[in-house]
């Protein structure tokens, strides 16, 4: 296979795996204030504790990996989203020094203004997440030369902050589920009215979006039409969708995490072949959009970081899998707890 496209792919593997991952624990900060009391949050807060730091190191390979293999493609895509990814910066800084700083004080207006940063900064780095990807879907304003020609505020327009509110609709399904699982007796029966909930209010925003995206984005459905392969990702995406509410009922709530990872990797896939060959698609410039093959590192250095992938990619993998399995089982609240 082509080295071009074998960083296609791994670079959106890379992206998933951070959705799915950092997804839940965005999700969990998001709904984070609906807790009663200082107990309940500290038990939403340590369900995330041991493993939120190793989930966001699945973006920052993404990112490097995005800098090594497509440098034209990260210099004007961090340069045409210099605000946003800033903001969205400070959205995970402020969710880590909350976590960090909360339980240091007993003062009840202490841990409440650290508990409203953290829900703040997760929802808002959620909306911005979705809101990049509504961008790059729609298409940027790119000029000759590679370069970004529009401004912040024309990246905020109604399909771009409809995205927004669909991918935070999806992790706060994601992470209720979640939550569910990792939480028992009062906690785990109150996390349970939120879940029906999540699901609806990601039902209608995910439909709104692609409703949306059929009439105003058409090169995506012609995609689609052309490549049957692309209607069965996007029959297997719903198929997922809708066995997390039946999974909810039969009270397996196990299989719908699962179920709920498997709807985020299926819209990440359709997402990126829709896209492909195309990494940043230019809106209304189609001719000066940057590709996997035209705006890539030479064939050397994708084969030399490819030798690194093969090497680095299993060490993070074990790494996820064994902070997963040492932290398995319900949150218990000790002395060594935030």
């Amino acid at each position: 296979m082509d080295l071009n496209i074998i960083w296609f792919i791994l670079i959106g593997v890379l992206f998933a795996g951070y959705g799915v991952l950092d997804g839940f624990d965005l999700g969990v900060g998001a709904l984070h204030l609906l807790h009663k009391g200082d107990h309940q949050r500290r038990i939403s807060i340590n369900s995330i504790g041991p493993v939120w730091d190793g989930n966001e190191v699945w973006l920052v390979t993404g990112g490097g990996a995005l800098f090594a293999a497509f440098p034209e493609v990260y210099a004007t895509l961090f340069s045409g989203f210099y605000v946003a990814f800033h903001l969205f910066l400070a959205a995970l800084i402020f969710r880590a020094v909350a976590l960090d700083f909360r339980s240091k004080r007993q003062s009840p207006a202490w841990r409440a203004t650290w508990d409203v940063a953290f829900s703040v900064a997760s929802i808002a780095a959620a909306i911005l997440l979705g809101v990049t990807i509504g961008n790059i879907a729609w298409g940027i304003p790119i000029d000759a030369n590679g370069e970004f020609a529009g401004s912040f505020f024309g990246l905020l327009h109604p399909y771009a902050l409809l995205a927004g509110v669909t991918t935070l609709a999806l992790f706060m399904m994601h992470g209720s589920i979640y939550l569910h699982m990792k939480t028992e007796g009062e906690v785990q029966d109150r996390v349970r009215t939120w879940i029906r909930p999540c699901i609806i209010f990601f039902i209608l925003s995910y439909s709104l979006l692609a409703a949306a995206t059929l009439i105003y984005v058409p090169r995506v459905s012609e995609t689609v039409r052309e490549n049957p392969v692309l209607f069965l990702v996007a029959t297997m995406s719903i198929i997922a969708i809708a066995n997390i509410p039946r999974e909810i009922h039969n009270q397996r709530h196990g299989w719908a995490f699962l179920s709920s990872s498997a709807t985020l990797v299926l819209l990440m896939a359709l997402f990126a072949l829709t896209m492909f060959p195309n990494l940043l698609y230019s809106q209304p410039n189609p001719e000066y959009s940057l590709n996997a093959f035209n705006h890539a590192s030479s064939q050397k250095t994708l084969g030399i970081m490819l030798t690194i992938a093969v090497i680095g990619m299993p060490i993070v993998i074990s790494y996820t899998v064994c902070i997963y399995w040492i932290f398995r089982g319900k949150v218990k609240i000790n002395d060594m707890s935030y």
